[in-house]
């Protein structure tokens, strides 16, 4: 994840995140400062990166696709900080900091993922009402409007959050256990692809291959979290370890055993780095992710 190809799109990212947040009356200053904390906390940027990444393979403009993937990380951020609240996961540690409920206290902390989300859709929209003269232009961001608020929505990441929290403590099916995940970490995966894809007016078959690799990645994305937090360093992974098992959560290592969800995890990447290869050195940034991955793995 250190390629020169990957850290220019990060570096992208990271340059303009905190200049699209709505300016917001020093009255609510305690807002700002709680919801900059987290976007300004570090992280890969994923799912940023990929969705300029899709852009750039659809054929299109990164600044014209850059407020949507500010808008996906804030999107991301503060799904984080609804996660790590007490009536959630319970965490105290993200990306190696106190989470935001720990130094902002629960009430700002819900406020500043609603603040977050809220901004997201702000942000889009008036980057649509810059473009009201050129149709092609405003469809485009309308449509990634669109699989942004599914893949984040009650069709996706929200739904997935609502069975997980209502399988804990109990025996969970393997199609329940895969609508989990699906939802709560692979939709927005996907939903940043096909957003990315929109945006640079991508074909057909190029959203069904995005789709594709999405769908792979973020399902074994969130496996391998489940791994990790069985194998993983706390200290290298910024969260606690065991968290998981504490709660009585649903995971593929809890319900097939820990080598089963390594077998797994390693089939779904190795199928969407098949998929990408037709691409060849314009899928770099997929291929670096699934590498990453990868060596996740056997952590």
């Amino acid at each position: 994840m250190n390629s020169p190809a990957y850290l220019e799109l990060k570096r992208l990212v990271e340059e303009h995140l905190l200049d699209f947040l709505p300016e917001i009356d020093p009255m609510s200053r305690t807002l700002q400062e709680s919801m900059s904390y987290s976007l300004s906390a570090g992280g890969k940027r994923i799912r940023p990166v990929l969705l300029l990444a899709a852009c750039r393979l659809a054929g299109g403009d990164l600044a014209f696709a850059l407020p949507f993937a500010c808008a996906a990380e804030y999107i991301h951020t503060y799904s984080l900080i609804h996660d790590d609240l007490p009536s959630m996961d319970d965490d105290d540690l993200r990306r190696g900091k106190a989470t935001n409920h720990i130094v902002y206290g629960e009430a700002m902390a819900i406020l500043a993922g609603d603040g977050l989300l809220s901004a997201a859709y702000e942000l889009m929209t008036k980057q649509m009402l810059m473009y009201l003269d050129d149709s092609l232009s405003l469809r485009r961001m309308a449509g990634a409007c669109y699989e942004l608020s599914k893949g984040s929505g009650v069709r996706g990441m929200i739904a997935g959050q609502v069975a997980d929290i209502e399988a804990e403590g109990k025996d969970c099916s393997k199609e329940m256990l895969a609508f989990i995940h699906n939802n709560k970490t692979a939709a927005l995966i996907k939903a940043v692809l096909l957003a990315g894809c929109t945006l640079g007016g991508g074909s057909a078959s190029l959203r069904e291959d995005l789709y594709f690799y999405g769908e792979n990645v973020g399902l074994a994305f969130q496996i391998i979290d489940d791994i990790l937090d069985i194998t993983g360093d706390e200290a290298v992974l910024g969260k606690r370890i065991e968290s998981d098992a504490q709660a009585g959560k649903a995971t593929f290592p809890e319900c097939f055993g820990l080598e089963d969800a390594k077998l797994k995890a390693a089939e779904l990447l190795g199928e969407a780095r098949e998929r990408m290869l037709k691409y060849e050195d314009d899928a770099e940034i997929f291929t670096l992710l699934i590498d990453f991955l990868e060596g996740e793995i056997e952590q």
